[in-house]
Formats: structure tokens, sequence, C-alpha cells
């Protein structure tokens, strides 16, 4: 077993050095990873974004947000949390099997003196509380199998992270099935920082299975960092990749009025806007709603496009900026 350790917590490296060491490092090798993501959501492939973030939360406490690759529900990831990858051949079974990789780390954690239980489909469990939520990509015969693992988690963040609005969303995403979740920490049987927790790990995951370091060279670097930036760190990659939804959207603003917008959004794009409400204009909104079509549902993107409209005309008192809220937040 080949055993990595990224150097970094910047949780777009991460996501591509999980990718490059699927694609390129040499398939006659079975991997072991450990990571950590600072204060980020990562979504499931098939998931809507919009749907899964609590946006103004995420906005206003600069969480990043990441797309992986395999399928399943959103998670929140702080230094608090410890990550896991497997990545080996998939053999002629083509079937799904998390449990088959949730069993030894659930094992090991039982030798620290953890109830550690794989329940359901994906989840590893303390007394019936998740701590470890996990996934798997498949390709060409390879599979990667990654979860993680709430060793000291901030339970407060990872619950307002993912609270999302109570607007009516309709969409083809798969919604995350939200459950009572734990952290490992109280529960081992002598406390120890995170840093000694991955050592123990480690070793009780690997007793007795060599395990051979490989550290990074400077091509592998350079590999990851591209594809860093050109997948993982673009709006096109995290919320373009999202399926085609809608959303209803009302909001009382004082001084104005009610207004109620309607928007139909297409690969992370504003595909149709429509508004309603009780609020007074000068003009007809159908112009603005023209302007906004084609657009990012993206807070810059909207502000730099509305920078130059009159948009108090089509709501009598109302702010681009307060605009700008209203389709985002």
């Amino acid at each position: 077993m080949v055993y990595l350790e990224s150097p970094s917590t910047d949780p777009y490296f991460n996501l591509a050095l999980e990718q490059y060491v699927f694609d390129c490092l040499p398939r006659d090798r079975e991997y072991f990873m450990l990571w950590q993501n600072d204060n980020t959501i990562v979504v499931g492939k098939h998931q809507n974004t919009a749907e899964e973030i609590n946006a103004d939360f995420v906005r206003t406490h600069g969480v990043r947000v990441v797309r992986r690759l395999s399928g399943g529900g959103a998670v929140y990831h702080d230094l608090g949390n410890l990550n896991f990858t497997f990545v080996m051949d998939a053999g002629a079974d083509s079937a799904l099997d998390l449990h088959l990789f949730c069993q030894p780390v659930a094992r090991a954690l039982q030798k620290l003196g953890v109830d550690a239980q794989v329940n359901g489909r994906n989840d590893i469990t303390i007394d019936g509380q998740k701590f470890s939520g996990n996934a798997q990509y498949r390709k060409q015969g390879r599979i990667m199998h990654h979860g993680t693992l709430m060793f000291d988690s901030d339970l407060s963040v990872v619950a307002q992270a993912l609270q999302v609005s109570q607007d009516k969303i309709e969409s083809k995403g798969i919604p995350s099935v939200r459950s009572r979740v734990t952290t490992i920490r109280p529960y081992l049987r002598q406390d120890v920082s995170l840093e000694q927790f991955k050592a123990l790990l480690l070793e009780a995951m690997f007793e007795g299975t060599p395990m051979e370091p490989y550290s990074l060279t400077t091509q592998d670097l350079a590999a990851v960092q591209a594809l860093r930036d050109s997948r993982y760190a673009t709006w096109e990659w995290n919320y373009g990749a999202s399926p085609k939804w809608s959303v209803r959207k009302r909001r009382r603003v004082e001084g104005v009025g009610v207004i109620e917008v309607f928007l139909v959004v297409e690969q992370g794009r504003i595909a149709a806007a429509d508004f309603r409400g009780d609020y007074f204009s000068a003009e007809d909104s159908a112009p603005l709603s023209a302007r906004l079509t084609g657009l990012p549902l993206e807070p810059s993107a909207l502000t730099d496009a509305l920078r130059d409209v009159p948009v108090d005309r089509y709501f009598t008192g109302l702010t681009a900026e307060a605009l700008v809220c209203i389709l985002t937040q």
C-alpha cells in the first residue's frame, strides 16, 4: 500500500490531487491518502449546489465550495475533520460496495476504543450518530473510495453551512439526506490530538501491511496545480455543472414592497427570470429579465451586469445591490 499525505488544506488542490492519483499514478499499485480541507463544503457530483448550501453563510464566512467526482451528499469540512481516500483496481465486480472500505476504518477505530459501526449504505456511526460519510467513483476498472472522519469538527458550523434556504426549489439534482452527527474525539480510549490520531489510525488500519510513503515530486505538484486551476477552482465546475433547476424567491423589502422572482437556472446560468409582487415601477421588468438571461447566478457577475441598469425604474426604491441579494440569497 502506497501512502500519501496532502501538503495542503486547499479543497481545490486536494480534489485535484485525488484525481491525479486516480488517473496518473501507476495502476499496479494501491494507494491510501489522508488529507484535510479548511472551511469547505464538498457537494456530490450529481447535486445542485444551490440546494445544498447556505449561500448567505458561505459568503459571509468565506466557505469554499467544491464539487467532487463521486456521487452522494454534501458535507462540510474543517480542520477538525480528517479525510481518507483509497485508490485501487476495482476488479471484475462493477457494483458499488462501500462497506468493503468502511469496515477496515470501523475496525481500526474499535481498536482505539470507539464503538464504530457501519450503518446504512455509506455511513460509519457511533450510537446511531454519523461521523463518517463515504462515496465512490469508478472509471475504466479503477475505484476511488473516500470518506470523512469528523474527529473534532465544529458541529454548529456544520449545521449552519448546510442549512439551505426555505425558497421553493425544484431540481433534478440529488438532495442530501441530513443525519444526526457526532465527532470521534470524545469516544476515544485516551484523548489525543488530530496528528496523534492520524498515526494511531494508520497503525490500526494497516497493522502487518507494509506502507510505502510517497513524496509528491515537483512534476506531480505542477500537474495537480494545473488540474486545480482548470477544473476544481472554477465556477463552471462547482456551480455550472449543477442540473437544471428552478426556484421561487419571495422577499419583502422595506419601502419597496413584496418582490417575487421565478428563476430557471441551467448549467449555473439564468435561463429565465420573471418578476411579480406588489411593488411600484416606472417600467415593465421585461428588459431587466432579458438582461439577466444568460448570466451566471453569482453575485459578482450580476453586480457587474447591473452596474448601469436603472433598477429603481423597475422596482421603485430598490437598489441594484438589493436586487442581487434577492436573486442570490
